[in-house]
């Protein structure tokens, strides 16, 4: 038997994924039950796309359900004050100068159940991520990214 993937994660990820799991439970499961229920009066299963997509729905709000509570069952909070504040950890922002692009970014490094590249929240298991991970101010790093080798200095480590 699979070990069940401890996912360590900040207390605001802990906080959205509980409101994400609520959402579906309660809101969510009605929307889609008074869906089945208006798609069943339209008749013959066999050929009733409004009924097929619903239960399609409904089976993938389902399992993004059991995922959810398998992600909070198996997680870990990290507790930030026992962390150095000055140290690239989860739950640091860390600002780097990125050479290629020759601009400053900040980067939120989180476990990888709340991570999202498109806002910044990088998880510590990425390439950039595990880099920086235990790294201080002025540590110039260079890590394998999918476009060839990204060179990045830490500029600044703070708590978000």
């Amino acid at each position: 038997m699979s070990e069940l993937k401890k996912h360590v994660m900040t207390y605001e990820g802990i906080t959205k994924l509980e409101e994400e799991l609520e959402f579906l439970k309660t809101v969510k499961r009605k929307d889609i039950t008074e869906k089945i229920k208006v798609a069943l009066g339209y008749g013959d299963l066999s050929e009733n796309s409004e009924y097929d997509d619903a239960k399609n729905e409904q089976a993938f709000v389902e399992g993004r359900i059991i995922q959810l509570e398998n992600m909070l069952r198996s997680a870990s909070v990290i507790d930030e004050n026992e962390i150095e504040k000055d140290i690239v950890s989860i739950g640091s922002i860390v600002k780097v100068k990125d050479y290629e692009f020759d601009e400053e970014i900040e980067f939120h490094i989180v476990g990888s159940a709340e991570a999202d590249p498109m806002i910044n929240k990088i998880s510590n298991e990425s390439p950039v991520g595990s880099a920086l991970e235990g790294k201080k101010a002025g540590a110039i790093i260079e890590v394998n990214v999918p476009d060839g080798v990204g060179k990045y200095e830490v500029l600044d480590v703070r708590r978000g």
